[in-house]
């Protein structure tokens, strides 16, 4: 297993880089990758705190610096240790200069201004935090999305990851002995997802959830035969009310997500023809 060390230098947040570098790494198996976190990089002086953990821990250099002075800096601290530098964005927004007809406009952190999109970002967490687990479903007409499932059907960081994207989320437990609230049925502007699991992955979940909160591990939480009736009962609520369902037993919570705001959008292409979908 061969071992490198990959630095992460950002102006900004470094949220795009790690999503660039943890995309690409995804492509690998058997290596070893010892991370270097370094945000906020906005000048030379805070370069030059660094460049002493490049020197003793040498390995690819990744970095999204849209200071100019800046990114010369390290690429020239680079080359005198040689070690390679790769610009994570450099020939993507080359591309949209040619393409759009105008220069970048070379400011650190843009994609985190306090703009419109921010504030509703806000908003939506806010909204999504206060709905979780059935809570407040007196208002759940105001939300955009509602996601439907069995307990540990991954509704939460699903709810709160579309909170990040800027969807209002509200997201409620099916429990056979519990009927969920008839307002559920008649809801006309959020777009209802039911989220589904294999039994055997929720048993597992589960017993792994009963273990950190130190319960008892056999109950019929986690009974086989009683989780497959908790699933066919969710099941059978969502083909009954025609809402679209996500097997969410061998995807991601990004994944998911992702296939949730494609219904999204299709929805409103559907709905709204003449906007554009998010």
């Amino acid at each position: 297993m061969k071992r490198i060390h990959l630095h992460l230098l950002s102006d900004s947040t470094g949220e795009t880089l790690e999503m660039i570098a943890k995309a690409a790494l995804a492509q690998f198996e058997n290596a070893e990758v010892v991370r270097h976190f370094w945000p906020m990089v906005r000048s030379r002086q805070h370069l030059e705190r660094i460049v002493p953990e490049l020197t003793a821990n040498p390995g690819l250099v990744l970095f999204t610096l849209v200071n100019a002075e800046t990114r010369a800096a390290l690429r020239e601290h680079c080359r005198q240790m040689s070690l390679p530098a790769v610009d994570a964005l450099d020939e993507v927004t080359a591309a949209l200069e040619v393409q759009l007809g105008q220069e970048a406009q070379g400011r650190p952190g843009r994609q985190h201004k306090m703009d419109e999109a921010y504030f509703k970002r806000v908003e939506a967490i806010q909204f999504t935090i206060a709905h979780d687990d059935g809570v407040g479903w007196d208002n759940w007409e105001e939300a955009d999305i509602v996601l439907a499932g069995v307990s540990r059907s991954s509704k939460t960081p699903t709810s709160i990851y579309l909170a990040n994207r800027g969807f209002r989320v509200a997201n409620i437990p099916l429990v056979i002995e519990s009927p969920p609230p008839p307002v559920l049925f008649e809801l006309k502007n959020p777009l209802v997802v039911g989220l589904t699991t294999a039994p055997e992955r929720l048993v597992q979940i589960r017993r792994n959830r009963l273990l950190t909160l130190n319960e008892r591990a056999e109950t019929s939480y986690v009974e086989k035969d009683r989780v497959s009736e908790e699933v066919k009962f969710a099941r059978r609520m969502f083909a009954d009310n025609n809402w679209p369902v996500i097997d969410v037993t061998r995807r991601s919570i990004e994944e998911t997500a992702a296939a949730i705001i494609g219904l999204y959008n299709e929805r409103q292409a559907r709905t709204k023809p003449d906007e554009k979908p998010i």
